[in-house]
């Protein structure tokens, strides 16, 4: 194992110094609650009462006479969530475990769990950030009754697994242990997929062409299977020793996968320090590193500061732009390649790529893990012997080189996100799934406010030639930074007529931004009176991921002599619940602060 890099010290030493006021005051915090309202011992006896009242006999008297540790359960299930379904059976297998074991687990609460699947193009996507928010205080609430000694945190999909966190480093004093439900099996190929979402937008096949391609994408319990915010999640979890080791991606429904839940139980029992104790800056670091090396979600340099803020760590999208220097892109999972995240897993896996990045002194090995282990003790496949739980070993080879390379041997020798900077502000372009001689464009702006004006000039025809398409007012304050998804087949149909076309937006786009250069977050947006809001069409701007520029040739006078333009409503009473998070609107911080309204 070589040592770790110079860059990942640095940044590590950085986010260190920067942090330390607020480290060491989230610190403080978790030394009081554990000293001064620890789990249960202020309970009086009616609380207590409560606490076990529904519980049967033998978790009755533990949690009464206090003979174990209690565990909660904080669980995303709902059945409309793919992925999320499984979680369904979660509680009794846990709350089995936990009683042969000697203690006991309950159900503390439920958080939202909202798809992003459903409602991209759609007016509740609106509430998807900040349901990561909620997510947290949801969590918080359950875990507020102060009846128990460790956590489960189920979940795995976009915000909700963010905000899991999030709320579980609240009560980081508590051991806590992520535990997923893995991937739905592998439908039609996502390249057949977009060529069958091109052909619509194109007016080349008809709704029902377009709805039976996507049920046969989207057809089983599980996690979607294309690499976007869920799958990023769980290999996050992963990186950062929150799962159990290599629980990521095992399918739903197999006794592997329940093995792997039973050993969170015990390890959630085994009264490790805290989860806000145990994540370290090295976590965050390895975290960022593995993003660029398997050209995660993009939505994660938003999560990701945000995270990283509950647990008194200060991260810049400065320090992911270092890393991405010196990380290299060892991983093409769709949208970035043609892989799904089954194939991913079955070349190697996560597992592969965590040993590939140890022994090139590219994450940081002696951090604190659920499992107890260093970071090597995550470079491994989990298996069953005569129905046991065991690990071995990450193969040191990959077992499809279109999916994994090592890195000495990379896709390519950066990893796949560029922060860019310049007189129309700081944003972040994906590159990984961008061919070379797409990652920069200099063409006139065409300037819109809402994807359905997007949409309508595309269906008229009147979008031709080279072109930056420019989408304001989509950022955080304006609308709660809605996902941008359903911009990419119609631009996808005009690079594939010869046009040369990007995108520039203070919206998102998540893990599938796909082939066309997209500059997005763009921070100040246009609502807090960003450059965007004074582009008007025809500027001349360039967006160079190669280069890290993003800027309009416009005069400095012409420029000042601008009034921004005025934003569009924001839906007070619109329906869909909009107008219940309007003092989110009012109080969310810009993108490359998280986001966060805390």
């Amino acid at each position: 194992m070589m040592p770790v890099h110079a860059i990942l010290r640095d940044v590590e030493t950085r986010i260190v110094e920067r942090s330390c006021e607020t480290r060491a005051a989230y610190l403080d915090k978790l030394a009081r609650m554990r000293r001064d309202i620890p789990p249960r011992r202020t309970l009086s006896c009616g609380n207590i009462a409560h606490v076990a009242a529904a519980c049967g006999v033998t978790a009755k008297a533990r949690i009464a006479g206090e003979t174990g540790r209690n565990l909660a359960i904080v669980t995303a299930y709902n059945d409309m969530l793919s992925a999320h379904q499984p979680f369904e059976s979660y509680p009794a297998l846990i709350r089995v475990e936990a009683e042969r074991l000697g203690h006991s687990a309950q159900v503390a609460g439920g958080v939202p769990a909202m798809c992003d699947g459903v409602t991209q193009g759609q007016a509740g996507m609106e509430l998807s950030l900040f349901s990561r928010d909620v997510i947290a205080m949801a969590t918080a609430i359950a875990l507020s009754h102060n009846a128990f000694d460790g956590a489960l945190f189920l979940g795995v999909c976009d915000k909700i697994v963010p905000g899991l966190v999030i709320g579980a480093l609240a009560f980081g004093h508590l051991p806590a242990v992520f535990v997923p439900a893995g991937p739905m099996p592998t439908g039609i190929s996502n390249d057949e997929k977009t060529r069958i979402r091109q052909a619509y937008a194109d007016g080349r096949l008809d709704r029902a062409a377009l709805l039976a391609s996507e049920m046969k994408s989207y057809h089983a319990p599980g996690t979607c299977t294309f690499y976007g915010t869920a799958n990023s999640n769980q290999m996050l979890m992963e990186v950062m020793g929150l799962h159990v080791p290599g629980a990521a991606f095992v399918p739903p429904g197999t006794a592997l996968r329940e093995a792997l839940t039973r050993e969170a139980v015990r390890l959630a029992l085994d009264g490790r320090a805290g989860i806000g104790e145990r994540l370290s800056a090295r976590s965050f670091v390895n975290a960022i590193a593995g993003l660029h090396a398997t050209g995660g979600s993009t939505n994660h340099l938003i999560h990701l500061v945000a995270m990283a803020a509950a647990a008194g760590f200060i991260l810049t999208w400065r320090d992911f732009a270092d890393l991405a220097g010196v990380v290299p892109l060892i991983a093409r999972i769709y949208p970035n390649g043609a892989a799904d995240v089954n194939q991913f897993h079955a070349a190697g896996g996560i597992g592969f790529v965590i040993r590939e990045l140890l022994a090139a002194g590219l994450l940081f090995d002696q951090v604190e893990t659920a499992s107890g282990s260093s970071l090597s003790g995550y470079a491994v496949e989990p298996f069953l012997q005569a129905g046991t739980l065991q690990w071995r070993h990450a193969s040191l080879d990959s077992l499809d080189r279109s999916i994994l390379r090592t890195v000495r041997d990379p896709f390519e020798q950066n990893g796949g996100l560029v922060i860019l900077s310049g007189n129309l502000g700081t944003s972040v372009v994906k590159t990984s799934a961008v061919a070379p001689e797409n990652r920069a464009l200099t063409a006139p702006a065409r300037v819109f406010s809402s994807q359905e004006a997007f949409h309508a000039a595309f269906k008229t025809g009147e979008m031709v030639g080279d072109l930056v398409v420019v989408l304001r007012n989509q950022g955080p304050r304006a609308n709660g930074m809605p996902e941008l998804h359903g911009l990419m087949p119609p631009l996808g149909v005009m690079q594939g007529r010869g046009q040369r076309v990007a995108l520039v937006t203070d919206g998102r786009l998540s893990g599938a931004s796909g082939k066309i250069l997209s500059a997005i977050h763009v921070t100040p947006e246009a609502q807090a009176d960003g450059p965007l809001s004074r582009l008007c069409d025809g500027d001349i701007v360039t967006i160079d991921a190669n280069a890290g520029k993003l800027s309009v040739d416009v005069s400095p006078e012409t420029w000042a002599a601008r009034a921004p333009a005025a934003a569009p409503p924001l839906h007070p009473t619109d329906g869909l619940g909009r107008e219940l998070f309007a003092s989110f609107r009012e109080r969310v911080g810009p993108a490359d602060r998280g986001a966060s309204v805390f």
